[in-house]
């Protein structure tokens, strides 16, 4: 019924789109992920940022979007304020086919906003 992450409150939070400092990553490289939050009420609200991370294509099943990052911000009647995150490759690994934990090169999206269901996104690529 509700999205992972999914909480209630008297303020209402809008979300610009995903900014991405870069859209190509290496193994030794990172990526910032951000976001502005608005409040459009006229109530101060506390907000938990959620970032999530889809790999689009590996060598096994991974879950559909993975909560790798949480920020929790206060903001005052109709503020706004800038939200980071950053993606590094440790991020990205999991245990492949052959039990190695490592990351694998290719597509991932980065999806963040107020729950798992949110549809704000932005792609990337990791380079090998």
């Amino acid at each position: 019924m509700y999205g992972f992450g999914y909480g209630l409150s008297y303020s209402q939070f809008e979300y610009s789109k995903v900014s991405l400092s870069s859209k190509k990553m290496s193994m030794d490289t990172v990526i910032e992920a951000s976001v502005i939050v608005e409040n459009k009420s006229e109530y101060e609200g506390v907000e938990t940022v959620q970032m999530y991370i889809n790999d689009v294509v590996s060598s096994v099943s991974r879950p559909v979007k993975e909560l790798k990052g949480i920020k929790k911000i206060t903001l005052k009647p109709y503020e706004k304020k800038k939200v980071d995150f950053i993606i590094t490759n440790e991020m990205l690994k999991f245990y492949r086919c052959d039990m190695k934990y490592d990351s694998e090169a290719g597509k991932f999206i980065v999806y963040i906003g107020h729950d798992s269901l949110t549809n704000n996104e932005e792609c990337f690529e990791l380079i090998k």
